[in-house]
């Protein structure tokens, strides 16, 4: 049962309403127009723009994006790290403790159902590391889990908590699945792709379970780093 200090949203009416109209461009157009913008600005530049740079420009952009459009939200949750700090270390150690034998539990769950299916997601991320390492860890590890985090559990779960935890905990956790794979199964017109969004089920609802039981967004950021940091520790050695 989570305690008083749960999270909630506090977002105000103009973030509540720009923070979603950001949240749909982020999940359902930017994906699908981000190689043609680029394409475009290398005609009006001249020069090629290395994937790499690609990937930081655009991530950049979208972290400067969360600040704007989120800022009295990102404070208030600042506030709430600082008087809760004990609470955020002790909900963050044990959230890694719950993903890991979740994850694992999953993860055998599904290569007995879905066997030796290729996640196109991992190879593609796969691929970005092997380019260009540094601007990779500094996407996943940094730009990316503080996007992901405000969007799918600031907004989405600690908006819909407001109706429903168990909605929200549902619905934030599926969004964050359905990011991962939607454009692989699109491009490659595989219905197969979209069942290997049950992989990204524990990371949505541990870091959801972050959020609300410790108050402040800043766990399920700090959380979320680190589990991408150690991924990719463990597929550069």
């Amino acid at each position: 049962m989570a305690s008083k200090t749960a999270a909630t949203t506090h977002m105000n009416r103009t973030e509540r309403l720009a923070g979603t109209i950001f949240f749909v461009v982020y999940l359902l157009v930017m994906p699908l127009l981000l190689d043609k913008l680029f394409s475009m600005a290398e005609v009006l530049l001249g020069a090629r723009i290395e994937p790499g740079l690609q990937n930081a420009l655009y991530y950049y952009f979208l972290f400067a994006l969360t600040l704007i459009i989120f800022h009295s939200f990102l404070a208030l949750t600042t506030t709430r790290l600082f008087d809760g700090l004990n609470r955020s270390l002790t909900t963050l150690f044990l959230s890694l403790l719950v993903f890991y034998g979740a994850n694992e539990l999953l993860y055998r769950v599904c290569r007995l159902f879905l066997g030796s299916r290729v996640n196109l997601n991992d190879v593609t991320i796969a691929a970005q590391v092997n380019a260009a390492p540094r601007t990779t860890a500094l996407i996943v590890v940094f730009l990316a889990p503080f996007v992901e985090e405000v969007l799918f559990r600031g907004l989405v779960f600690g908006c819909l908590k407001e109706k429903s935890r168990v909605v929200a905990y549902a619905i934030s956790a599926l969004l964050f699945a359905f990011l991962y794979v939607w454009r692989f199964a699109l491009s490659s017109w595989s219905a197969a792709q979209l069942i290997l969004l049950a992989q990204y089920l524990v990371p949505g609802l541990v870091f959801a379970w972050a959020f609300d039981r410790s108050g402040t967004l800043w766990t399920s950021i700090l959380l979320h780093g680190v589990v991408n940091a150690l991924a990719l520790w463990v597929a550069l050695s």
